[in-house]
């Protein structure tokens, strides 16, 4: 099960951070920032992406939009959202449930610079229902992501 992945990582990585498992769904922005209380930008979204040949992960502010141009020049070509099923099959997570934790197999990870407006941001944590708190320094550093800006605005 996937929420088990995302478990079993903060245990071997970072054992005082442990999901959060609501009855409500967090599988959009806005159901998250309203389940968990907080702002809908603290919501740190996990977008899979294929740029070119390679399928990557990039985490940003829940409120924040992909910014085609920056995209294009931060990696080299243009992006594409991949479909549910490759999302599924990259991380081991579904659609509504997807983080840069727990994942089966390496895939590099991008943190948008959007993250770091707030102290604290509230990734999924491998299904629709459950949720990690975080700083966003520390979410990058655990799954050694690389900071970019490549959001609008």
């Amino acid at each position: 099960m996937s929420r088990e992945s995302v478990r079993a990582f903060f245990e071997r990585h970072a054992p005082d951070i442990v999901p959060v498992v609501l009855t409500d769904s967090t599988a959009t922005v806005a159901e998250a920032a309203q389940a968990l209380g907080v702002q809908e930008g603290q919501i740190a979204k996990t977008l899979a992406l294929k740029v070119g040949e390679e399928r990557i992960l990039v985490v940003m502010a829940g409120t924040g939009r992909l910014d085609n141009r920056k995209t294009k020049d931060t990696f080299g070509d243009r992006p594409r959202m991949l479909p549910a099923d490759e999302v599924l099959e990259l991380t081991s997570h579904p659609v509504g449930g997807v983080c840069p934790f727990g994942l089966p197999q390496p895939v590099r990870v991008f943190c948008d610079i959007s993250l770091r407006a707030y102290d604290d941001v509230w990734p999924a944590a491998g299904d629709r229902n459950s949720s990690v708190r975080l700083t966003p320094d520390r979410l990058a550093a655990l799954v050694g992501a690389q900071w970019v800006d490549v959001s609008q605005g």
